[in-house]
């Protein structure tokens, strides 16, 4: 069987915080039939800092270079395992695609590099891919290791699966108010999703928890409180800030709220990593998560 082919745009946050989703990925990718292309030198999409000055166009111009830059390379999809980065590369994508004057101001503004786009290609997020591209059963199928006994609560945050999740051009892989795809991941790894509905698409505090965290430790405690009333044994998320918010604040909640939080954060491609029998540090990259995920640990082969 040939596996399916892709551009990768891995985002900022896979070169440092984000680093053991990239890296989980990158490892169950061969197991489950697709590969990646990465772009050659990518740069930031824009989502944080191309809103800060100059209108809409800096970002639109960051995320269509890296579209020019992946059109060189073939007409493979455009896949990114990053909520942020697939919100503002899929927004830019459809821009250019159907509004003339937006895709002649982004294409002056990238000529001044030598490039060109004029949104022929499909930007898709990675769980997305593995939903409808690869299938839970062909998840299931790799399985040799199941997670027997793990208890997940799956939260999938808010960047996710809004607006493009439920619509054509975002692969209606699920809905806005209870996805459903990350339970359905655990599952098919063999562990044991909670109940986790009112937290499960609420906003972390996104990138306001990283300059002004006191302003947002009560919607992470939020996300916390229920995964800890279901007794979970980790939280699984897609979204590389959401992980990192909410693994990081841990104990500045505690500190603020007399709480007692200790729940290890993970991404989905780790629990994959895991249940494929793979390797829990250059595979699973387990050794990146600052609270350890003892229990999953554990599992390891």
């Amino acid at each position: 069987m040939s596996k399916i082919k892709f551009t990768y745009y891995p985002g900022c946050s896979s070169q440092g915080a984000g680093i053991h989703l990239d890296r989980s990925l990158h490892a169950i990718s061969g197991k489950l039939d697709f590969e990646f292309e990465t772009i050659k030198d990518w740069n930031c999409c824009g989502a944080s800092v191309g809103h800060v000055k100059g209108g809409a166009l800096p970002s639109m111009a960051l995320s269509g270079r890296n579209l020019a830059l992946a059109r060189q390379q073939g007409t493979a999809d455009v896949v990114t395992p990053c909520a942020a980065c697939y919100l503002n590369t899929h927004f830019v994508n459809e821009r250019i695609k159907n509004d003339a004057k937006a895709r002649g101001r982004v294409n002056e503004a990238l000529d001044a590099g030598g490039l060109s786009y004029q949104g022929d290609l499909k930007v898709r997020h990675v769980c997305e891919v593995l939903v409808n591209d690869v299938g839970i059963d062909a998840i299931k199928d790799q399985v040799t290791n199941p997670l027997s006994g793990l208890k997940v609560a799956g939260y999938v945050g808010c960047q996710t699966v809004r607006p493009f999740a439920q619509t054509a051009p975002g692969g209606e892989f699920t809905t806005y108010d209870q996805p459903k795809f990350l339970d359905q991941f655990a599952e098919a790894c063999g562990a044991e999703p909670v109940p986790y509905d009112k937290a499960r698409t609420a906003c972390c505090g996104g990138s306001v928890s990283i300059y002004s965290p006191e302003k947002t430790l009560h919607l992470m405690r939020l996300i916390l409180q229920e995964a800890k009333d279901a007794k979970a044994d980790v939280i699984s998320t897609p979204c590389p800030l959401c992980q990192q918010n909410v693994e990081m604040y841990q104990a500045a909640i505690n500190k603020e709220f007399g709480d007692s939080f200790n729940i290890p954060v993970v991404f989905y491609s780790q629990l994959m990593a895991v249940a494929f029998g793979m390797d829990g540090k250059k595979d699973a990259a387990l050794d990146c998560n600052m609270i350890k995920p003892d229990k999953l640990i554990d599992k390891v082969k």
